[in-house]
């Protein structure tokens, strides 16, 4: 019984992931676009200049990847350091580092 009550769990689980992941990667390449207008206008900073700056005051931790908030136009950028997560947060059109979340 409690196997059952496991894999109907499990399947539920997959199936949501499964159902939700082309809304995801839409929405990833619709943060993408909007990066690189951004960036192409003159208005922002490029990803690689900002991971420039950033991943040397970083060195200690592993980087985990970037995400953009284009309403914001903020970077995120994910590290990992001795099993915890850091989050450092990017201005996307200066560069300057607005915060960082432990």
């Amino acid at each position: 019984m409690l196997k059952k009550i496991v894999l109907s769990v499990f399947a539920a689980s997959a199936a949501m992931a499964v159902t939700a992941s082309p809304a995801a990667a839409a929405q990833s390449s619709n943060d993408q676009k909007a990066a690189r207008a951004q960036m192409v206008s003159g208005k922002g900073k490029s990803l690689r200049s900002i991971e420039n700056a950033v991943l040397p005051m970083m060195e200690d931790s592993q980087y985990l990847g970037p995400e953009y908030d284009p309403s914001a136009k903020v970077y995120r950028l994910k590290f990992i350091r001795q099993g915890r997560v850091i989050f450092i947060d990017v201005d996307g059109r200066t560069g300057a580092i607005l915060r960082q979340r432990r």
